[in-house]
């Protein structure tokens, strides 16, 4: 550091500093932090080139000390490159958990879904008729992150309230540990937003966003009548592309999959199409496996 701390102190005497620049760079070589760096790294520096360092060495202490656009977002570190000192920015931690919020939002996609499912643990999960569907979770998420070849979602079915939607957020938020990226959405909203969508010319464009998610979860699946349009058309196509590709697709139901079979046989005219309710529920079952969640409603508890 003598040979580069002698250069810089020559540096500071030159007559073609002006009084005001050569008093900044004498702060900023006093700096606890650019003394620690000459220090470190003296022998790997080109002492010729001292005014480029000096420009470097003010450049990291002005942003370091004094807040601006950039250093909102990012912090200064010297460093050493082609023997040449040169400042690098780094995302500051505001930055960096604004960087893992986007990628959790990205990899946990929730459509027409209530947002404190985002907050959902497996951990949480608990009590009376919970313990199946909890141990169902924990060995599809096992498998999944270990196995080899295609498996099957989980098929939930329960009363209201008994925390059928909440554990399959808790799922998706297992799996985004390991980087598995979950699409979640409340299918009745988006029957109702497909139907809206014919008149724009949208609906595949809709369909394809959501049938090639790496993990589909469709909550409330029955909740309302269906019409043979969104059963054959939407659903149909989702599940039979996802059948294809080996696509693990959960549900969440108030009826059993016996039961949603006949509810989905009488489209909303009241015609009965027994036929085409089987071919929607023999994807379902291809897809998933039925776990029953029983337990109180929690729904209203405080």
């Amino acid at each position: 550091m003598e040979n580069l701390g002698k250069k810089l102190a020559e540096y500071l005497n030159s007559k073609n500093l002006t009084e005001d620049y050569r008093r900044l760079l004498n702060g900023a070589l006093k700096d606890p932090d650019v003394q620690q760096f000459l220090k470190d790294n003296s022998e790997k520096i080109d002492s010729k080139a001292i005014s480029t360092s000096a420009a470097s060495i003010y450049e990291f202490y002005n942003n370091k000390n004094h807040a601006s656009e950039l250093s909102r977002d990012y912090y200064p570190k010297l460093t050493v490159s082609n023997h040449n000192i040169e400042v690098a920015y780094y995302p500051n931690e505001r930055t960096q958990n604004r960087e893992k919020r986007n990628q959790y939002e990205n990899g946990f996609v929730l459509m027409d879904m209530p947002s404190d499912i985002r907050s959902a643990k497996l951990d949480d999960y608990n009590g009376d008729g919970r313990q199946e569907a909890l141990g169902k979770s924990l060995d599809f998420i096992d498998n999944y992150l270990n196995q080899k070849g295609f498996v099957p979602g989980l098929y939930l079915a329960g009363d209201f309230g008994v925390g059928k939607t909440y554990l399959l957020g808790a799922i998706a938020n297992e799996l985004f540990k390991s980087d598995v990226h979950t699409t979640m959405m409340h299918f009745p909203t988006f029957a109702v937003e497909m139907k809206n969508s014919i008149g724009s010319n949208t609906v595949l464009a809709k369909v394809n966003k959501v049938k090639g998610a790496e993990i589909l979860m469709l909550d409330d699946i029955g909740a309302d009548s269906m019409s043979s349009w969104i059963r054959d058309e939407v659903l149909g196509v989702i599940l039979q592309y996802r059948m294809q590709e080996n696509l693990p697709t959960f549900f969440s139901s108030n009826f059993s999959m016996k039961e949603l079979e006949k509810h989905l046989a009488i489209n909303q005219r009241g015609e009965e199409e027994p036929v085409k309710a089987k071919r929607i529920m023999e994807r379902v079952k291809y897809l998933s496996h039925e776990v029953i969640v029983t337990g109180q409603n929690r729904r209203f508890e405080k």
